[in-house]
């Protein structure tokens, strides 16, 4: 959307007085209130202004297909040679034979009314498919938390945003914590801007730009860390994202095998513009011009693959509605052949070569002893965080709640919250007991270990020496190394003058110990993995996840991890070594968003079809720049818009039966074809 060429347009009009207004000077204002509006008034509004929708990405009518298939590039040569012999067989002649005409006019109309009906049925599939995984808002309605269909967000709802979330429409904030937004989609901007419930600017007439305006987040972004809650202002063709889309002049790149077909077309047709002439040049010697010219022109409509088109997208639709019963749901027809001729596929390790049911194994203390302190802090973290709970969090809760530790939601009451975000990795909840203020973090033991200056070791609290720091490191790698994901905790005390938290708060803490994780590696990923190498597809790792651990999985599902590369590694390289490690390693771990797009990028750029697989915010930038994007019904909404394929399952088994449906489907087609339209 960077790529656009973006239309005159009235910033400080628009957006210019929502903006700056103070929150509740905007309720006010407008008579909104964040406890939502009534279902009835949601449906006058829909009713009034439409739905959610822009027009570009409406499903498109019947005529639209029908046009499409018509002036199609074989249908338009038809069509000349049409007119041509219009002239040749009924102006020219004495004795008018329309016979030729009435033979290209059936074979227009068959070639027309067979891609049509086949492109017609096959987008509808598609479309019916898609509804299947359709993304979700959260708005208020009634006074009620409910999630409902973008489309079906209206002028006026309130929506509550957390991390993850796709921004449903233009709103206004009118509360928001930490919020940061990525509106690459939007302005370009490759880092996520910070986002206000008050702006920053002071007055109306500072605003210059789009990316000036601070509390009002755009249709089409999404929320990378943080919460929020917001007022829909614009909806659907009104939007920003809406006014922009009008003036579009680039479309998706054109798959390989799209160029593939483009580059047999424009061959076949200089064949006839050359030939042609030559044809006609040679018979004109012998035989009268107008017989000559005839006969040229049949030549023309031997060598125009009329079926070629129909064949194609036949192909196609029946390919995925085939693909859909294997639990593969195909968002886009011409991601097809890219899945299919895909040779390596990129894939995260969580949730494909794991079990994603995370169980919390341990909860140790600074020096590997079992302590149940550990746990009491873990659980107020993930109990009273507001963000995308993960895997993680829920089984905090829930070994906690086996602990019976369920009575400290009573004991304590959360004042505010740091949410994660994926530079910092680590969140951060203040509670409260007693009027005495607490600040608990967990996250990543590296990112933990940078923010604490003491250990808490039954409640004392000992200097964070050298040889303390290296005692907790290879606690943390034995855990590792055992399979277990550890995540450190630690805690700050002495904070009651503090008021508004951030990110600054985060300092001077005192670590207070591990917990660790088990997500067992799936039995079927062993064999999956065989089967995609013995089909020539290899399997690349991008996680975000610790050496050790990944390495331990790796290895039971027969992963080569003999070379594994981090993250920091890549940094340090420019592109040709990338590409070095890339033909050496199939492992690498501790990586940002940024840097598997990059790797995906560059495995593209070599020649080879790249897909894949993710289902976190962190995976989006590497599935828009993959061959074919893969994700799963149960991925966050940003993850699901952004793909190509959606699988029901998460398992790498289920893409396989995709990948080989679709292979042995086209092998099939190809033969249909080769044998039965010969030229």
């Amino acid at each position: 959307m960077s790529n656009v060429k973006k239309e005159d347009f009235d910033v400080k009009g628009f957006y210019g007085e929502d903006c700056v207004l103070d929150a509740e000077e905007f309720k006010k204002k407008y008579k909104v209130s964040d406890k939502g509006i009534s279902s009835s008034k949601a449906a006058e509004n829909i009713k009034n202004l439409g739905l959610n929708q822009i027009k570009q990405s409406k499903p498109k009518k019947w005529y639209n297909y029908f046009f499409a298939s018509l002036f199609s590039p074989f249908n338009s040569i038809l069509l000349g040679i049409s007119f041509i012999l219009i002239y040749t067989d009924i102006i020219l002649p004495e004795h008018p034979s329309p016979a030729n005409i009435i033979v290209i006019a059936v074979l227009i109309i068959v070639s027309t009314l067979l891609e049509f009906i086949e492109e017609f049925r096959s987008n509808n599939a598609a479309q019916k498919l898609k509804e299947l995984v359709e993304t979700t808002a959260t708005v208020i309605r009634d006074g009620k938390k409910k999630k409902i269909p973008l489309k079906e967000v209206t002028l006026g709802d309130t929506v509550i945003l957390s991390a993850g979330d796709m921004i449903p429409a233009d709103i206004r904030l009118i509360e928001s914590k930490d919020l940061y937004v990525g509106q690459s989609s939007i302005t370009g901007e490759s880092d996520a801007v910070r986002k206000l419930t008050n702006t920053e600017i002071k007055s109306i007439d500072d605003i210059e730009s789009i990316t000036d305006l601070d509390t009002i987040c755009f249709m089409g972004t999404n929320v990378i860390s943080g919460s929020a809650k917001a007022i829909v202002i614009k909806t659907g063709d009104n939007t920003y994202f809406g006014k922009v889309a009008r003036t579009l002049t680039q479309g998706k790149p054109k798959t390989s095998f799209q160029k593939g077909i483009e580059s047999i077309s424009k061959l076949l047709i200089r064949f006839m513009i050359v030939l042609i002439p030559i044809i006609f040049i040679l018979n004109a010697w012998k035989h009268n011009t107008i017989l000559a010219f005839t006969f040229a022109v049949a030549i023309a409509i031997t060598i125009t693959p009329l079926l070629l088109p129909v064949i194609l997208s036949s192909c196609l639709s029946k390919g995925a509605v085939r693909m859909s019963k294997k639990k593969t749901i195909v968002k886009k027809l011409d991601s097809i052949q890219n899945f299919g001729a895909m040779n390596i596929l990129c894939t995260d390790k969580t949730g494909t070569l794991t079990e994603d049911k995370i169980v919390l194994e341990k909860y140790l203390d600074v020096y590997g002893n079992e302590d149940i302190r550990v746990l009491k802090h873990a659980f107020l973290n993930s109990y009273f965080q507001t963000g995308l709970k993960g895997s993680i969090d829920e089984a905090v809760i829930n070994r906690a709640l086996k602990s019976e530790l369920g009575s400290l939601v009573d004991e304590f009451k959360k004042v505010d919250e740091i949410p994660f975000d994926f530079s910092r990795r680590r969140l951060s909840v203040i509670v409260e007991n007693n009027n005495e203020k607490l600040l608990i973090t967990k996250g990543a033991v590296e990112e933990i270990l940078s923010i604490c200056n003491t250990i808490d070791y039954n409640h004392e609290l000992m200097p964070i020496t050298k040889e303390v720091k290296e005692n907790i490191r290879n606690i943390a790698n034995k855990l590792n190394e055992e399979g277990l994901r550890v995540v450190a905790v630690c805690q700050k005390k002495n904070i009651n003058n503090i008021d508004v938290f951030s990110v600054k708060d985060e300092s001077q803490m005192s670590l207070v110990g591990f917990i660790g994780f088990l997500d067992p590696p799936k039995e079927s990923a062993k064999l999956a993995i065989e089967k995609l190498n013995n089909s020539g597809i290899r399997v690349i790792v991008l996680t975000g996840d610790n050496a050790a651990v990944t390495k331990c999985i790796c290895k039971k599902v027969n992963i080569n991890t003999k070379k594994i590369v981090t993250g920091s590694q890549i940094d340090k390289l420019a592109d040709v070594g990338v590409l070095r490690l890339l033909k050496k390693s199939n492992v690498f771990v501790k990586l940002s968003p940024i840097q598997k797009a990059r790797i995906v990028r560059l495995l593209k750029e070599s020649g080879n079809i790249v897909g894949y697989m993710g289902d976190g915010i962190n995976d989006a930038p590497s599935l828009t720049n993959s061959d074919v994007g893969v994700s799963v019904d149960t991925a966050v909404d940003i993850a699901k818009e952004t793909a190509d394929i959606i699988l029901l399952e998460k398992d790498l088994n289920v893409l396989l039966d995709g990948v080989t449906e679709r292979k042995t489907y086209f092998c099939k087609s190809y033969e249909i074809y080769k044998n039965g339209c010969k030229l």
